[in-house]
């Protein structure tokens, strides 16, 4: 069977399997319309036939409004519970979807949209696990001796979906989503989990704090931060895995760049990650480690320092391996930001504006908002730079909305500080724009 055909069957076999006839699906989904506020749907008869459609041997793909609905009803239980996790009929259902050929961003559109509309009101652990690891964790945290490695697996999904969710959902609400989780790994090793699964939940745990770290530090609460970050590196030390190490000291040190004036703090959590990551497995991290050098080593003035740091980083990007064992960890194109960053402080302010450019056009997923905002916040700093006030008020209004739907503290510290640089032309009427726009977006 072609990829279509095994979709339309696929969302056949989900309606079957709740008891749902034709009839009762369309019946279902209008009242899901309704309930949810959107425009009533046409006839029962109608939303029959399309439901038929969409299972026939010539599929069509439900539109985006009926996709909406499925995934509204998937994501409840037949029991009127929630389920997002692998394994459930919202996963399924979305597996579908691809099948159809639906595209990767839409599919993750709608699992974002279905995150955040589960989680205004019900924003459990369980909800985010699959059903039969949901289970496990109950039974776990009972009998630690009864913890599997489906249970550890369904926990860091958990982690790397709520990282997933970073530009698409609020900070705050993504801490809530997480602090569960990490709990729960800190009550299991407490309680000494059985030798085959230890090592795994240990990990888990790394990847836990270490995102909690960072959520703490966006939503200004420094010291949960630093308290996360330490448990991230004492468990970190527990595994021969020095690349992970190293990218706990890489999150910290980028916290720590942003928060503390004195660059020197930043610097000395730089100089560790490097010494653990060059004796890791992880190219990516080695690059991305060597970035960041590089980027600490301009803003102090240190043009030769700052240019060996870059020459290693793209060393290590053009040797990268495809079983890297953290794979999308770093890209060239993260890595001309950081290019245009070094040029910025140290170089040439029109090479630096090429580069900002160049890796803003090509951070286009929802992940990648909040590094966008940062980008072009810079490359707004080489405009002004190159004394062009104008042009670099225009793309700081472009930040100014983008940062008000990420939320995140980075990029309002940079609007800040790139807003500072505009003093010069503070009488300026663009200017008095661009303040009433932050004020109006921003509240500052």
């Amino acid at each position: 069977m072609d990829s279509s055909t095994v979709g339309a069957a696929a969302l056949k076999r989900l309606r079957v399997r709740r008891g749902l006839s034709l009839a009762d699906m369309a019946r279902a989904l209008t009242q899901i319309a309704q309930d949810l506020g959107m425009p009533r749907l046409p006839q029962v008869a109608s939303v029959q036939r399309s439901v038929a459609r969409w299972e026939s041997k010539s599929a069509t793909m439900p539109d985006e409004r009926y996709q909406l609905l499925l995934a509204h009803l998937y994501a409840t239980t037949p029991g009127s519970s929630r389920s997002l996790g692998a394994g459930s009929d919202f996963a399924q259902y979305l597996d579908a979807l691809g099948q159809l050929g639906e595209s990767e961003s839409r599919v993750s559109e709608l699992r974002s949209m279905l995150v955040r509309a589960v989680t205004e009101d019900s924003g459990g652990l369980l909800m985010l696990l699959a059903p039969e690891a949901g289970a496990g964790l109950g039974q776990a945290l009972a009998d630690v001796s009864l913890l599997n490695s489906e249970t550890v697996s369904g926990l860091a999904s958990v982690v790397a979906g709520v990282n997933a969710q970073v530009g698409s959902l609020p900070f705050v609400r993504l801490h809530v989503m997480l602090a569960p989780a990490l709990e729960a790994c800190r009550r299991l090793m407490a309680d000494g989990p059985p030798e085959p699964v230890r090592e795994h939940l240990r990990c888990t745990r790394v990847e836990a704090a270490m995102l909690a770290g960072r959520l703490a530090f966006e939503t200004r609460d420094d010291a949960a931060s630093r308290a996360l970050y330490e448990e991230a590196t004492r468990e970190a030390a527990c595994l021969g895995q020095p690349w992970r190490q190293a990218s706990v000291h890489l999150s910290h040190a980028l916290t720590v760049l942003y928060a503390s004036p004195e660059i020197a703090n930043a610097g000395a959590l730089v100089e560790k990650a490097v010494r653990t990551a060059s004796g890791g497995e992880s190219r990516l991290v080695r690059a991305r480690v060597h970035a960041l050098q590089a980027e600490v080593a301009a803003r102090s003035g240190q043009i030769r320092q700052s240019d060996a740091a870059l020459g290693l980083a793209w060393y290590d990007i053009e040797r990268q391996s495809p079983d890297d064992p953290l794979p999308g960890a770093f890209s060239a194109e993260y890595l001309r930001g950081f290019e245009g960053v070094c040029q910025l402080y140290v170089g040439d302010p029109a090479v630096a504006h090429d580069q900002f450019a160049a890796s803003a056009d090509s951070l286009v997923s929802p992940r990648q908002k909040v590094q966008r905002v940062i980008v072009t916040t810079d490359q707004a700093l080489a405009r002004m730079r190159l004394g062009e006030p104008h042009a670099a008020a225009d793309l700081l209004h472009e930040c100014i909305t983008e940062a008000a739907s990420v939320g995140g503290r980075v990029p309002m510290i940079r609007l800040r500080r790139a807003r500072q640089e505009l003093r010069p032309w503070r009488r300026e009427d663009f200017v008095a724009d661009l303040d009433d726009h932050m004020m109006d977006m921003l509240g500052r």
